[in-house]
């Protein structure tokens, strides 16, 4: 596909699965020229999460002017824009289809295609735009709030799963354990604070679903026995919870890190990719890069920036995909549940 200017290929992303709007412009020729991203945080933090209603309506109120601040940051008019990239699912219904509406919109009055892409597969190709990129084929962790998955990457756009959780997700268990300890939401910042200043060796957490083979994931039993552990003790003081928190992330840590070890194990790849919100958590990072150095493997961030959901990522997934040959139509289609090896599709991807 050629560009309408003399500025190379530009792709808008949208960005509006759950609680941040992300806008961003991806130039095949200036790489990300422009990333804007608010946060919804303040707005859900006294519900303890997410409120659905209030996250679209956020969006509905932000998604337009954010438009209009990246296109005049990045000094291009929409004549320059040549595709849309939209977060098609998984997500909150609503706030995807804010998202989708606004970009179906924009293409038609722009004469451009518009593409609905996969969440967790922007968070996957955020890794591609580090310095140090992987090469495929290779494994891919994700982790963010919804999704806690590994899958075999084995070249552009095909996936195969390898294990999931069964219950809740990484990044739900961390919201849950930081709400038992009376720590703010998001948990998963909270709990690696208070964790800093916690004794690893007070308690010993269960590791679930290690002790039986597969790469499936469970954090259901051990969001109990953290329950158990806080109601244990009477009152519960600042090292307490300090504690709790060491203990329940180093039990996250190495369950990941051991699931990690079988799916590089199972498929004979030496590459490890890391994405999705929870992948900006320094105590896991830590403990896969020395995994890594100890097994002589590679693994792979994205830009610390890129870590939680923002519009870079999906307008460079968009791109990936327009020059892929993919297309889709103008009927709006999201999908809040949506497995990612149903990409593995021939271009033609209208109606998902």
């Amino acid at each position: 596909m050629g560009s309408r200017s003399n500025n190379g290929m530009n792709v808008l992303g949208i960005e509006t699965s759950c609680d941040e709007t992300g806008v961003a412009i991806y130039s095949d020729e200036g790489g990300i020229i422009a990333n804007h991203l608010f946060s919804q945080i303040d707005l859900h933090r006294e519900y303890g999460g997410v409120v659905p209603e209030l996250a679209s309506r956020d969006h509905i109120r932000r998604t337009l002017p954010m438009i209009n601040d990246v296109l005049r940051e990045s000094q291009l008019q929409p004549t320059d824009i040549d595709a849309i990239a939209y977060t098609a699912g998984p997500g909150l219904i609503g706030a995807l289809l804010v998202g989708a509406s606004v970009a179906k919109s924009l293409a038609l009055a722009w004469q451009v295609p518009a593409l609905g892409i996969h969440h967790m597969e922007g968070h996957l190709l955020a890794c591609l735009l580090a310095e140090d990129a992987p090469d495929y084929p290779f494994v891919a962790l994700l982790v963010s709030g919804g999704h806690t998955q590994l899958m075999a990457c084995l070249r552009p756009h095909h996936y195969e799963l390898l294990g999931e959780s069964q219950d809740d997700a990484a990044g739900e268990a961390f919201d849950k354990v930081a709400k038992m300890l009376g720590l703010p939401y998001p948990g998963g910042p909270a709990i690696a604070d208070m964790a800093l200043g916690g004794n690893t060796e007070r308690f010993t957490f269960p590791r679930p679903m290690t002790n039986k083979p597969g790469l499936d994931f469970s954090f259901s039993g051990l969001k109990t026995f953290t329950l158990n552990t806080v109601n244990s003790i009477q009152e519960l003081n600042q090292q307490d919870k300090a504690d709790i928190a060491a203990a329940f992330q180093e039990a996250v840590v190495d369950t990941i890190r051991i699931k990690c070890d079988r799916a590089l194990k199972q498929t004979g790849m030496d590459r490890l990719v890391l994405a999705g919100g929870v992948s900006a958590n320094l105590a896991l990072r830590a403990r896969l890069d020395r995994f890594a150095k100890t097994n002589h493997i590679g693994v792979y961030y994205p830009p610390a920036h890129l870590c939680t959901d923002n519009g870079a990522m999906i307008a460079y997934a968009g791109y990936l995909r327009v020059t892929a040959g993919y297309t889709e139509g103008l009927s709006i289609n999201v999908r809040p549940r949506w497995p990612m090896t149903e990409l593995n599709r021939s271009p033609a991807i209208d109606g998902h």
